[in-house]
């Protein structure tokens, strides 16, 4: 009977977790709507995410995306030549805001670059060359002025040297980014192995993967560089002022490699063009159309005297007034530089279809105003590393944060830069900037006091910084990707590295106007850090970083509205663009 019990009940349990079964199943059947459209949805995001970028790439591009990895890893002396400039030098944050104008004049020289790569195209590996040798010479300055201080300022004050290294390698890198831009668009096909001419959407695609790639590879030398600074700045913190700068100096001298990376990337395009040519010439393929396909662009490019004297006017125009000590030299060049630049434009307007014009015009100004809002400048930096303690090494983790999760960010938010306007990506981008800078603005005013006591220190300057910089990562980057696929989209096929050049440098002197209000910003609101002689250790300047807060404040409030109110001005007029 106990057993006939336990039987009968064993039978009327799995007929009860039967009937639940059933009824869980049909209720299954209703509510996992919503979970299989969910699932649905991610296997599609999944696969238009990774699959399609797996789908396209090309060993086309790889020649370009080894020259943009170089100037990746060319941040590798990025917090060394903080750290020095603080420690060694008296200069201003106004001086260095205005010194970073200056650096960026030379990407306004893409103009001539640019044409000159359509000129000489076959042979536009060489100026590769050129600018490995300018970044090689500057780096070669800052390690003898760190390990030979003595014998360098016996020639010449450190700052001077300083300031010529810091002219010396955007020169060279301006001169491998306008080979490495005309080297994407050569990149991209625009016909099929068949012959046919691709889609529209596939092209922008392709484009789009390129550019990504390229901010990829960029990235990529970042995430490397910040794991070999975290390994070089062990324990820095301990060392002797002499024992520091000698590790300043072996990152300098590591850093020698850039240029050889650079060097690399075109010597293996010239290679693999060579090789295609063998096997197409083993094929038979008459040699007219293997110079043509292969070491040609696809229409040939007169010399533009538009061009090339308006960019030759533009040189000596800024030569003479940057040497001749001219009072507001700085803003009389911006403003020379932009009026050449937008009569370059409007020469180069005619090679557009007429429909384009309009929207080209307004997507250039959304990208100008985005790029031209002031930032902080310098004594942000200082403040964090003499009042927050933030060290090299720390540093050089929010480094490789910001590196990892940017890459993160390039490829999982490609499908929304490949089918969204710019517009719409950089109302958001500049929403998202808004809200991030914050945290920064709460850390001056002492956030990270209040927090640390309520979580018993966890949540402190250090943890405040880390999940800001986490999120904030991926903004710069993808900001830059619609652009530079809208460039090279829209590029003529017998001007692409003129017309890349030109758009690039509009775009380019907006980073100088913002680091003109940068700079008027630090002089408005005055940051000094502590400066000490290095042989005495007497006080020289004192620190005082009490009205930092409106800088940061400021710089928010500008960042965010300004943008918003062009973008709000473009899309209500006729220049209203939906690329």
């Amino acid at each position: 009977m106990r057993r006939r019990f336990g039987f009968e009940a064993s039978k009327t349990t799995v007929m009860h977790l039967f009937r639940t079964w059933q009824t869980l199943r049909r209720a299954g059947a209703a509510i996992g709507i919503v979970p299989a459209a969910a699932a649905a949805a991610i296997a599609v995001w999944f696969r238009v995410t990774f699959v399609d970028l797996a789908r396209n790439l090309r060993w086309s591009y790889l020649p370009p995306l080894m020259v943009y990895f170089a100037a990746g890893i060319s941040s590798l002396t990025a917090i060394v030549g903080t750290f020095f400039v603080k420690d060694y030098l008296g200069l201003s944050a106004a001086f260095l805001a205005g010194l970073t104008f200056w650096a960026g004049i030379p990407w306004a020289l893409k103009m001539p670059l640019g044409h000159l790569v359509d000129l000489i195209w076959r042979w536009k590996a060489l100026l590769v060359w050129l600018g490995a040798g300018l970044i090689a010479t500057s780096i070669a300055i800052m390690y003898a002025l760190i390990a030979h201080t003595g014998a360098m300022t016996a020639i010449m004050p450190a700052g001077a040297w300083y300031v010529l290294a810091a002219l010396l390698a955007p020169s060279g890198y301006v001169v491998q980014d306008v080979v490495a831009d005309a080297m994407t668009v050569e990149a991209v096909p625009a016909f099929d192995a068949h012959g046919n001419k691709l889609a529209e959407a596939d092209v922008k695609a392709m484009h789009t993967t390129m550019q990504t790639l390229g901010r990829f590879a960029i990235i990529s030398g970042t995430v490397a560089v910040a794991f070999v600074n975290i390994v070089m700045f062990e324990g820095v913190e301990t060392l002797e002022p002499a024992q520091t700068a000698a590790v300043y100096a072996d990152i300098y001298l590591l850093a020698l490699i850039i240029p050889v990376v650079s060097v690399a990337g075109v010597t293996l395009g010239s290679l693999t063009q060579r090789r295609r040519a063998r096997r197409l010439r083993a094929k038979g393929v008459d040699e007219d159309k293997i110079e043509a396909d292969l070491f040609a662009p696809p229409e040939k490019t007169e010399p533009n005297w538009w061009i090339l004297g308006g960019s030759a006017a533009f040189v000596a125009f800024t030569i003479a007034t940057g040497l001749g000590d001219v009072p507001y030299a700085q803003e009389i060049i911006f403003l020379g530089s932009m009026a050449i630049v937008l009569f370059l434009i409007r020469r180069l307007m005619a090679e557009i279809a007429p429909d384009l014009r309009g929207p080209l015009v307004g997507t250039a100004v959304i990208i100008f105003v985005f790029r031209a809002v002031p930032l902080p400048g310098p004594g942000a930096t200082w403040f964090q590393i003499d009042v927050l303690r933030f060290d090299q090494q720390f540093i050089s983790v929010l480094s490789l944060i910001t590196s990892v999760l940017t890459l993160v960010g390039l490829v999982v938010l490609r499908p929304l830069m490949a089918h969204r306007s710019i517009a719409y990506i950089v109302v958001l981008l500049t929403i998202a900037a808004g809200v991030l800078s914050l945290p920064n603005i709460g850390l001056f005013y002492g956030v990270h006091h209040w927090t640390a006591a309520w979580t018993g220190g966890l949540v402190d300057a250090h943890f405040i910084a880390i999940i800001d910089t986490a999120l904030e990562s991926p903004l710069g980057q993808v900001a830059m990707i619609p652009m530079l696929a809208w460039i090279a989209r829209n590029a003529p096929a017998n001007l692409k590295a003129t017309f890349f050049a030109v758009m690039a440098s509009f775009t380019n002197l907006a980073l100088s106007a913002s680091s003109l209000l940068t700079k008027y910003l630090n002089q408005v609101f005055t940051v000094t850090r502590e400066v000490a002689d290095p042989s005495t250790g007497a006080i020289k300047v004192a620190a005082d970083y009490s009205e930092l807060g409106w800088i940061l404040i400021s710089a928010t409030i500008v960042g965010v509205a300004v943008p918003l109110a062009a973008i709000a001005m473009v899309q209500n007029s006729r220049l209203r663009t939906e690329q």
